[in-house]
């Protein structure tokens, strides 16, 4: 891809939930997306750096991330609602796939308004099953991208837009498909300096634990969870053949689980089948909220294993960092590792799936709501092998040759450095923008009806209230430019402001008008007298745009401060 150039910039659609795993709780999502936006501080060529968000409250996180990442360009920070205010900048990556309310958002200032970008996580949801159908009747348009973190996670979406437009096409014959967003593939990234090896972290690590010297040590890092990462029995089962190998060079053969349950009641659940199923090799579990154990958990492995069965997965972070960290890796032959994990940088296990038409009726539960998602995800991996075999034998190869272990290592660390350091992958993504605003730019230049706004009223998803509720009220509303309007006089009862208060609008975070300004106009039809006035020209009076008039005329008319003139 070219070089980036200060052109390819988007804004960030910042929310906290997306890029703070430590005060939203520690996710791959959440992981990925502060890893991105702290790479894009660092080495985005841009002039500046923009945040798009509802919040104020969002645009300050995301200044405060800036100013920790020691941030001195210029951040710009523009409302959600207000999106003119985007320019000069033409793109918007979202921090997952875009929900199609973006592209629906985006249809009344015309579908080359600015282009979107987002960037897929976990794939299996019914979320996102339904949102890649969703986008398809939505105004979304070739510009628009979604980044696919590996190759068999384009694949999948592939898959599924294919499975969209073959209903369409079957549902409204001769109906012609808009063109698919971009779907490059562009991995997640790391920033490699912050897995750099500690030898002494690592023995005081192997000290605590009683780790000896000759002793092999395996190591993973993850979310502890059989229903949504990884079943453990296997990787016990192979850890347990592999332990007379390892024995007979005079060692002992080392787990060190770094993670952290989401729900309790698996900690004793592993304690218990290590116990029964591995009772030769020791067993050792960490915290992996924690920033210094994940670092020690690196610095005292001899080899890391990531046995994934789950289709929660789709690109694999951990085993990235242990090749930053200069460990050989063991991992399952699986979607995002496929790409990740070369065969001189470690070994992948082969995984098998259930054969086609064994297991649809999860897919049937699921989408039932008969299964959670959980039940949904965690059942597909219980009918899916990690040759626990095979396992075994790579634990055997690595644990008893500490000179490929090494040259495994140096091989996976040169690997990360060079294509997943977020140096070598923020370009990517920024050459992906400059090719989305090439073709807006072209899109904008040729014009014509599909770049043209929609008209607000009249989204499908979102129509006006006097558009979708026009059969509501007993008569249709006045003609603005004849109804003639006066003043009611309101004696003793509140006031405009007293009203509010009574009805305590600002309870609900919304207000329909400043109190001031409904003031001000019930004032203006007040100085008009007992024949009352026009909208047009109490917005001349009072200086108000005429839909402002029109709304406050309104609220003016539920409360009897005003009534039709004669």
């Amino acid at each position: 891809m070219p070089a980036p150039t200060p052109s390819a910039n988007a804004a960030i659609w910042f929310s906290a939930d997306g890029f703070d795993p430590k005060a939203r709780g520690i996710n791959g999502r959440r992981v990925a997306g502060e890893g991105f936006l702290r790479g894009f501080f660092a080495h985005g060529a841009v002039d500046e750096f923009v945040s798009l968000a509802h919040r104020a409250a969002d645009h300050a996180a995301f200044a405060a991330m800036a100013a920790e990442c020691r941030v001195t360009r210029p951040l710009r920070a523009v409302p959600l609602h207000q999106p003119r205010q985007l320019a000069p900048v033409d793109l918007v990556f979202y921090p997952s796939p875009p929900p199609t309310v973006e592209f629906w958002r985006r249809a009344p200032y015309g579908t080359a308004a600015w282009a979107l970008c987002g960037i897929t996580h976990t794939t299996a949801t019914a979320t996102v099953m339904n949102l890649v159908f969703d986008l398809r009747s939505a105004p979304q348009m070739p510009w628009d991208a979604l980044i696919c973190t590996s190759n068999a996670v384009q694949q999948s979406m592939r898959t599924l837009m294919e499975l969209a437009e073959a209903h369409l096409a079957d549902r409204f014959p001769g109906a012609v498909m808009p063109a698919r967003p971009l779907l490059p593939v562009i991995p997640l990234g790391v920033n490699c300096d912050d897995f750099r090896r500690d030898e002494g972290r690592g023995r005081a690590l192997r000290d605590r634990l009683g780790i000896g010297p000759q002793d092999v040590v395996v190591a993973t890092i993850a979310r502890l969870t059989p229903d949504e990462k990884f079943d453990p029995l296997p990787l016990f089962l192979a850890m347990e053949m592999a332990t007379r190998d390892i024995a007979a060079r005079g060692g002992r053969l080392h787990l060190v689980l770094c993670g952290y349950f989401r729900n309790e009641t698996w900690r004793p659940a592993f304690a218990e089948a290590a116990a029964r199923l591995m009772p030769s090799v020791g067993y050792h579990l960490l915290d992996g909220t924690s920033t210094e154990e994940r670092l020690a958990t690196l610095s005292c492995a001899d080899m890391f294993v990531f046995p994934i069965d789950n289709v929660q997965e789709t690109f694999g972070l951990a085993p990235v960092e242990a090749m930053a960290a200069g460990l050989p890796v063991i991992v399952s032959d699986w979607d995002g590792m496929k790409d990740t994990v070369s065969t001189d940088a470690g070994i992948r296990v082969p995984v098998e799936m259930p054969a086609p038409a064994t297991a649809t009726h999860l897919s049937l539960r699921h989408l039932g709501g008969t299964d959670s998602y959980l039940q949904y995800v965690g059942q597909i991996a219980a009918l899916t092998r990690v040759n626990v075999t095979a396992l075994a034998r790579a634990l055997v190869v690595l644990g008893t040759d500490r000179d490929l272990r090494l040259k495994m290592g140096a091989a996976g660390q040169a690997r990360a450095r060079r294509l997943y350091d977020w140096q070598a992958v923020i370009p990517q993504i920024q050459a992906l923008w400059a090719e989305q605003a090439a073709m807006l730019a072209h899109a904008r230049a040729r014009g014509g009806r599909p770049v043209a706004a929609m008209d607000p009223a009249r989204i499908p998803v979102g129509p006006a209230p006097e558009v979708m509720f026009a059969a509501y009220p007993s008569t249709p509303h006045p003609d603005p430019r004849t109804r003639r309007l006066r003043a009611v006089a309101y004696g003793d009862r509140p006031d405009v402001g007293a009203t509010f208060a009574l009805r305590r609008y600002a309870q609900g975070g919304r207000i329909i008008e400043r109190p001031e300004r409904v003031q001000a106009v019930l004032d203006g039809f007040a100085e008009a007298g007992p024949d009352g006035a026009t909208l047009a020209e109490i917005a001349a009076r009072v200086g108000l745009p005429g839909v402002v008039v029109s709304v406050i005329s309104l609220w003016l008319l539920k409360y009897h401060f005003l009534e039709e003139a004669p």
